[in-house]
């Protein structure tokens, strides 16, 4: 352990099967204890159950960001649990509707943007007291879509680009409390989730998962995809004190895919 975050407070929404979790025992590793949230009750238990059989505390509450009493619930139990909070990890995802605007309906739009937007800006309106007292900071979860314009990414893109925006308003908004307020943007993030799309992918094309995988990292400079555990490094890096001085800012983590 190199105890990164010796002693810290970690929140993280949105705690599923993919970077949630892996991002969870990552901050366990380096010394933090956890606030998990996520809908799914079960889930939530059994990442739980990691974080304490290495040697750490995890406090579970099941949370829908999108409603206003789930996320004081989340805000008061942390506060109950630990009576401080260090870092807020908005990483609470909806699956995009992967087609062009006109084929996407206006619910699935304000569905993605209840949750990808204004869920992050509920957590941090309702963690701002605490992160204030003890100059923490927050990380939100981007996308690589923010840096290029695919027809079948256009809702998705809205999304993200609006949680980027309100990213740089909150850093500059938030900064005076001594919050420091930043984004990471991974590209496509090789792990179970993505995986499990490959192999549709695979299935559908009479392609081998390899080639799939080969053609989705063909336009990176290292031809490979991010892990799981390195946008969890990314995320690591932003919410310690290494990055004291950086807020505002969006870390690019697609193995050179795209440049900002």
């Amino acid at each position: 352990m190199t105890a990164l975050l010796r002693n810290k407070v970690v929140v993280i929404t949105g705690v599923g099967p993919g970077l949630g979790t892996t991002l969870a025992r990552r901050c366990a590793q380096e010394g933090a204890d956890l606030v998990l949230a996520a809908r799914s009750a079960p889930r939530l238990e059994e990442v739980a159950k990691t974080i304490t059989d290495m040697g750490r505390r995890a406090v579970t509450v099941p949370t829908d960001i999108t409603v206003d009493t789930d996320v004081a619930e989340l805000a008061q139990s942390a506060l109950a649990a630990y009576g401080k909070v260090d870092a807020l990890v908005n990483n609470a995802f909806t699956y995009p509707s992967m087609k062009p605007f006109a084929d996407t309906t206006y619910a699935h739009i304000r569905d993605s943007i209840e949750l990808t937007v204004l869920g992050a800006l509920r957590t941090t309106q309702a963690f701002t007291p605490a992160l204030a007292e003890s100059k923490g900071s927050i990380v939100n979860l981007s996308s690589m879509v923010i840096r290029h314009s695919d027809p079948i990414y256009g809702p998705y893109k809205l999304a993200k680009t609006a949680l980027l925006a309100m990213s740089q308003s909150l850093s500059s908004e938030l900064g005076c409390s001594g919050i420091r307020v930043n984004s990471v943007a991974p590209g496509y993030i090789w792990g179970q989730v993505l995986q499990a799309y490959f192999d549709q992918q695979a299935h559908e094309s009479g392609l081998s998962v390899d080639a799939v995988y080969a053609a989705a990292a063909a336009n990176s400079d290292l031809k490979r995809l991010v892990t799981e555990d390195e946008v969890a490094s990314a995320i690591l890096f932003l919410i310690s004190d290494m990055a004291s001085a950086i807020t505002g800012q969006t870390l690019d983590v697609n193995c050179g895919e795209y440049k900002a």
